[in-house]
Parts: structure tokens; C-alpha cells; sequence
């Protein structure tokens, strides 16, 4: 019986820490969605009432896990600490229900990376074509450092001191780089979660059996 209650507690420190962990990841998972979301260059091309919503669809996911998973590492650290079944099981769905958040947001992220990019392309395209578009084409110009697309550059656009990079190549790399992050980071802590699934499980399982042999 000593061993395993000795087994339980090093199981149940060891959900502690991990926790611990937990609620950190989660801090950082909220800071990187919040600074995707508020990314002064981002906001400037998408904030527009026209402009694409695909990329902060991801976003938002990002940011709704994060700040679950602040507080289901919480309530975790409390539940090992009163090895509480109930609390642990809880945990258990609580991260299940990230895990799946998460992964959503990697695979949406990856899945739909070259429709957000067509769209924000053909929505700076529509704005090089009305009227009252410069001012939204002057901000792609003046973020991306781009002027034009491979196949239009208008001159009262883009003058012969302009960028020389086209806007469609430069769409394309800045949010390829920004759809990365989203994936990796969905898809990292996603496999912390799973570690966190197992260890409460496990603990459970031992409170349980702990409690047969009594």
C-alpha cells in the first residue's frame, strides 16, 4: 500500500507541475493570439469593414483556448492537490474540449492558408480598381512595401520611386508567416495536452485504486 501511495503522490506532483506548465502555455498561447489579433500591421490591412475575416477566425480560436486553458490549469492544480476524481475528470474533458480547439485552429490555419491569401489579394486588387480605394492601398504599400500586382501597376499608384516588390508576392509571404504561427503554436500545445490527458488519468486511476485497497 506504501508504494502506491508513494507511486500517487509522485504522479500527483508531478500533474502539479505540469499544470503549472499548463497555465503558463496558456498565458503565451493568449499573448500570441492577442498579438496576432492587435499586430499593428495585421489591423491595418484587414481592419477595414470590407476586408477578409478568415484569418482572425483562426485568431480568435487561438485566443478562446488560451484563456481556457489559464483556467483549466488552475482548476487542474487544484484538483491534484485534493486528489479529487471528480476535478480531475473534469480536467480530463476540459482538455479534451482545447485539444480539439486547437487542433481546429492548426488545421484551419493550414487548410485554408491560400484562401485567406487569394482573398486578402483580391481584395487589395479591388481596392487598386474603385475610386476611393487609395487610401486602403496606400497603407498595403506602406506595411507590405509593395506597390501593384505582377500584372497591373498603375502609374498614378505606383510611381518610379516606388517598391519594386509586387503586392501579391508580398501578401503571400506575410501571411504565410503569420498562418505558421497559428499552426505551430495550435499544434504544439496541443501534444502538451495530450501528456496532460495521460497524467490525469493516471492519477485518477491511482486515487481509485488507492481508495479499493482501504
Amino acid at each position: 500500500m506504501s508504494k502506491v501511495q508513494g507511486g500517487m503522490k509522485c504522479v500527483k506532483y508531478l500533474l502539479f507541475v505540469f499544470n503549472f506548465i499548463f497555465w503558463l502555455s496558456g498565458s503565451l498561447v493568449l499573448a500570441v493570439g492577442l498579438w496576432l489579433r492587435f499586430d499593428p500591421d495585421t489591423t491595418n490591412l484587414l481592419d477595414e469593414n470590407n476586408a477578409p475575416e478568415h484569418f482572425f477566425i483562426a485568431v480568435y480560436i487561438l485566443i478562446g483556448a488560451g484563456g481556457v486553458m489559464m483556467l483549466v490549469g488552475f482548476f487542474g492544480c487544484f484538483g491534484a492537490v485534493r486528489e479529487s476524481q471528480c476535478l480531475l475528470g473534469s480536467f480530463f474533458a476540459c482538455l479534451l474540449v482545447i485539444f480539439g480547439a486547437e487542433v481546429a485552429a492548426g488545421v484551419f490555419g493550414f487548410l485554408n492558408k491560400d484562401k485567406i491569401i487569394q482573398d486578402v489579394q483580391k481584395y487589395y486588387q479591388s481596392a487598386m480598381e474603385i475610386s476611393n480605394g487609395t487610401a486602403i492601398t496606400s497603407m498595403y504599400h506602406k506595411v507590405l512595401e509593395c506597390c501593384g500586382t505582377e500584372s497591373s501597376r498603375p502609374p498614378d499608384l505606383c510611381t518610379d520611386d516606388s517598391h519594386v516588390k509586387n503586392c501579391d508576392k508580398a501578401i503571400e509571404d506575410f501571411f504565410k508567416e503569420k498562418l505558421f504561427i497559428i499552426g505551430y503554436v495550435g499544434i504544439g500545445i496541443a501534444g502538451i495536452m495530450i501528456i496532460g490527458m495521460i497524467f490525469s488519468m493516471v492519477l485518477c486511476c491511482a486515487i481509485r485504486n488507492s481508495r479499493e485497497v482501504i
